[in-house]
């Protein structure tokens, strides 16, 4: 029977070696599109290989746009460029097939980490296993092959390892030091959110190494052994980098005590673990036409909570393992603390369950295990639930792909454009090639990437409402040509807003770059 399962487990980790791979083969033929996110950290990029300093971006100054401003931006994790970037230089390809290169790598490494996780987490080969096919089919595996996400996917092939790390040292020594001093800046630099999860499971390794003692001086001795280089990994990533620019902490917008700010956190086990937030677009936060309507948000989000809490209960009541039971609680107990409190500030952190990725895959080999106990019959629901989930992640992909094959244009960069066609993406390339003095306007942070030789600025897109502060929109100044480049429905009130919002030049004209995009542009100075 061991045997068995011993060639039951191999075939599986065979297989999904092989399916994964064919996905990153493919993200590499054709490259994803990009989120906003990533398109900033891209930029960021473009400007230090034009000369900037690290991790800043030059623009036109909105007071003068003959002149540049300087930014350093700290908002996102600089990983997200600076791994593709290794790629791009050492294989001497472009940012688009860098980008896909870095997935396809990165989602290999994050199964492997979490496989050896898991493992060292009590579970068995076949447990460990199967937790790895739940992984794969869902839909948050599947993003980054159709828009490049950036952090989220360089957290993902960090944190298996990193949490094995964790369960790996037992004794408080210069070896866990270096691993705390070390884990804490490789983590920020793949993902900046990643600090939270590196307190949780520092507190986790010191009570590990002190409980069952209750002696006060040794908890204080292997606290200093685990708190020293975490101050120091900290403080140098405070000190040299979040220190440096505005970041998602910055600033609180007011207070929200809605009953959202915690239902939330509280039922991301099933929110993230098992894709329900996807499944329905998103319950707050949506990426696409919500399922839900307004009334029923509140109520399944309260019953997921509840849902997940039970969850939790049983499989710590359930697994056998210490280390995975502490663990988990920890991580979701500090994540509905820091989250919990970073909604109700109102910070700008988005509702959505891929900022709690880290809690549902710490959740899903538990949940196998749970329900491994019960009878075949609630077994089978859990399978049904997951092929479910399949589904939708799998149908998912394949629209994605046939949009990028079929709705997507590729330019310089080589990363996928979703806010322009093919024909207008040619002609603003043949212009960024005949000027070398110009300034290209675009509504979208991806677009700016396929500028070369100009000077490059990004608006935020323009609702139908125009509700806006015009300051935020207002550049000054002449400084050569000005194309503006926006959607073809544009044309109108929004277009004049625009137009309004540039008052150093006249005698704007119009061009249908195709049936979708229109280019206005204009040269003399008012």
């Amino acid at each position: 029977m061991f045997k068995y399962f011993q060639s039951v487990h191999r075939t599986i980790l065979l297989t999904l070696l092989t399916v994964v791979s064919i996905l990153g083969i493919l993200v590499i033929i054709k490259p994803a599109a990009i989120f906003p996110d990533a398109s900033w950290g891209f930029q960021v990029l473009r400007s230090m290989q034009m000369g900037s300093s690290f991790n800043t971006l030059v623009k036109p100054s909105s007071w003068d746009i003959s002149k540049n401003s300087v930014e350093f931006l700290s908002w996102w994790s600089p990983g997200q460029y600076l791994v593709p970037y290794f790629f791009k230089a050492l294989l001497g390809i472009n940012t688009g097939h860098a980008a896909s290169v870095t997935t396809a790598v990165c989602q290999i490494l994050g199964l492997v980490g979490f496989y050896k996780f898991f493992k060292k987490a009590g579970f068995t080969p076949l447990i460990s296993a199967l937790s790895l096919v739940v992984i794969v089919l869902q839909q948050a595996f599947f993003l980054p092959y159709i828009f490049h996400i950036g952090g989220e996917t360089l957290f993902f092939a960090f944190a298996g390892w990193f949490l094995y790390g964790c369960l790996t040292f037992n004794k408080a020594n210069w070896h866990l030091a270096l691993f705390i001093l070390l884990s804490g800046w490789i983590g920020f630099i793949c993902k900046s959110s990643f600090i939270w999860v590196y307190a949780a499971c520092l507190f986790y390794i010191w009570i590990r190494l002190c409980y069952p003692s209750l002696s006060i001086k040794n908890w204080l001795i292997k606290g200093l052994w685990i708190g020293i280089p975490a101050i120091i990994s900290v403080g140098v990533i405070w000190w040299q980098y979040l220190s440096k620019g505005a970041n998602p902490s910055s600033a609180s917008s007011g207070l929200d005590f809605s009953w959202q700010t915690f239902t939330f956190p509280i039922a991301s086990p099933l929110l993230a673990g098992f894709s329900a937030d996807d499944l329905v677009n998103g319950f707050i936060f949506h990426n696409d036409i919500p399922v839900l309507s307004p009334g029923l948000v509140m109520p399944v989000l309260i019953l997921l909570a509840i849902l997940s809490i039970l969850l939790i209960y049983f499989i710590c009541k359930t697994v056998k393992d210490d280390n995975y039971k502490l663990i988990l609680l920890i991580i979701y107990g500090v994540s509905i603390l820091f989250f919990g409190s970073a909604f109700m500030r109102k910070l700008d952190i988005s509702y959505e369950a891929r900022h709690f990725r880290i809690v549902g895959l710490l959740v899903i080999p538990g949940t196998l295990y749970l329900f491994s106990q019960f009878k075949m019959v609630y077994r089978a629901g859990l399978g049904l639930a997951i092929l479910v989930i399949a589904f939708f992640s799998i149908k998912f992909y394949v629209i994605g792909q046939k949009g990028l094959y079929k709705f997507t244009a590729y330019g310089t960069s080589g990363i996928g454009q979703q806010f322009i066609d093919q024909q207008s993406l040619d002609y603003v390339k043949l212009l960024d090639d005949r000027h070398k003095d110009a300034i290209f306007v675009f509504f979208s942070p991806d677009l700016g990437l396929e500028i070369q030789h100009n000077r490059i600025i990004t608006l935020d897109a323009l609702n139908k409402d125009i509700n806006i502060n015009f300051d935020d929109y207002l550049h000054k100044g002449h400084a050569g040509p000005l194309y503006i480049i926006m959607p073809s429905y544009y044309i109108g009130i929004r277009a004049n807003v625009i137009l309004k919002s540039f008052p150093g030049y006249k005698g704007f004209s119009l061009k249908e770059l195709s049936d979708e995009y229109v280019l206005y542009f204009a040269t003399e100075a008012r």
